[in-house]
């Protein structure tokens, strides 16, 4: 099962990127949520979940231009 850190820092670069539209921490957390993606036993409605935000966080940051921080 996927650590306490890996979640904290997904929710933590999610919240990031809310307030300040960086980018680089839409990366780190579609980085973070493939990870968790990966781990085997991993309900599969949660596994569909990080799949569908890290592709939004995706597509985010095709239509982001710049670092807003």
């Amino acid at each position: 099962m996927p650590t306490n850190d890996l979640w904290a820092g997904a929710l933590s670069q999610l919240l990031i990127l809310e307030e300040t539209g960086c980018a680089h921490s839409a990366r780190h957390a579609i980085r973070l949520l493939d990870t968790l993606c990966e781990f085997d036993g991993l309900d599969a409605d949660v596994r569909a979940l990080c799949e569908r935000a890290s592709r939004r966080l995706e597509h985010r940051l095709g239509e982001q231009r710049a670092c807003a921080a």
